[in-house]
């Protein structure tokens, strides 16, 4: 299939990439863009927003870059608004911040606790309050909010931060997808298992947890953790969003679309 995102309009927000390769953010807006849309990469690093904003343009696409913390709701106004200066409308939101600091509730400073809640869930509670309005007024729209398997089980790591910002993502997501249902506006959350990305790598509490530093081997680690024997990629989690941003999704919302080769189905 192709350009099932044809005519539509997609706001990825956190669409750069922390390092070399490809996160999910931006293999999600090249994919979005491949598929039609025209596509607003948005990110707190404005180069980076800028290199995948360039992908697309090399490749054909339509998209523009702009800078945007998005736990500060000033700057959302901006980014929204820039978004809608340049293509007029926003079909898609898709969600695509997050940190994750290792520490369980006896380790996690204060401070911590209240940056890593600002970053993976103020994040989406502004940016739909933002965007719900614009898509009201045009009739409809899709937001898929990038949570993780870590909202619904152990991971093995002690991230108490992560557990309860992305559980609490998972709530948000599907009361406001009722709330909003019968506008047209449907609210899905990818949950991602273990993927092969470049937050991943460039996460020193990850690597130490797992490997006492050694990337290469909590790749090795990590992959063995996974009934089909490796992680995922950020393409597998930007196929999963570009079902629920297009129409072939038009029935659904409210879902935890589990993307993790099996790893929750194990009993540990």
């Amino acid at each position: 299939m192709v350009d099932r995102l044809s005519g539509k309009v997609a706001l990825v927000v956190g669409a750069g990439s922390i390092g070399p390769g490809w996160g999910n953010g931006k293999a999600t807006a090249v994919t979005f863009a491949r598929e039609g849309a025209r596509v607003v990469c948005a990110d707190l690093n404005l180069a980076a927003a800028e290199e995948t904003a360039e992908i697309i343009r090399d490749e054909g696409g339509d998209a523009i870059a702009v800078q945007a913390d998005v736990t500060r709701l000033a700057e959302i106004d901006e980014m929204v608004e820039a978004t809608l200066a340049a293509y007029g409308r926003i079909d898609v939101l898709d969600n695509n911040v997050g940190i994750a600091v290792v520490g369980g509730v006896v380790e996690i400073e204060e401070d911590e606790w209240d940056r890593v809640l600002d970053v993976n869930l103020k994040s989406a509670f502004l940016t739909m309050k933002r965007v719900i309005p614009v898509m009201e007024r045009q009739g409809g729209g899709s937001i898929v909010n990038i949570s993780s398997v870590a909202s619904i089980r152990w991971t093995g790591i002690p991230y108490a931060t992560y557990y309860a910002s992305k559980a609490a993502l998972n709530h948000l997501t599907k009361t406001t997808a009722v709330q909003y249902a019968a506008q047209k506006i449907r609210v899905n959350a990818v949950l991602p298992g273990l993927m092969k990305t470049p937050m991943v790598a460039a996460s020193a509490g990850l690597a130490a947890t797992y490997a006492a530093g050694d990337v290469e081997e909590m790749w090795r680690k990590r992959d063995a953790q996974v009934p089909m024997g490796h992680m995922g990629e950020g393409w597998d989690v930007a196929n999963a969003a570009l079902f629920l941003a297009s129409d072939e999704s038009r029935y659904v919302t409210g879902l935890e679309l589990i993307v993790d080769g099996g790893l929750t189905l194990k009993y540990a």
